[in-house]
């Protein structure tokens, strides 16, 4: 799988779990301390992400990593 559709899964994950929580754009950046235009890049899959980032997210969102990270099958780690 392509970096970049790891950024457009990630995004749609981010902004279903904003969504189902009823937050908007402008809330979550202030609770994650990120700017309003860079959130909705990543939201569109056109950022990536730092960690420090994806657990700020995580933690606005009160949402287990999981939920917020694309499935990829077949991967294995040595």
């Amino acid at each position: 799988m392509l970096q970049d559709d790891l950024a457009k899964l990630f995004g749609l994950n981010l902004k279903m779990a904003r969504l189902k929580r009823n937050i908007k754009q402008e809330d979550l950046c202030a609770m994650a301390n990120l700017d309003r235009s860079y959130l909705s890049r990543v939201e569109r899959g056109k950022n990536k992400l730092t960690l420090d980032k994806v657990y700020a997210l995580a933690a606005a969102l009160d949402c287990p990593l999981s939920e917020l990270l694309p499935e990829i099958r077949g991967v294995k780690c040595n």
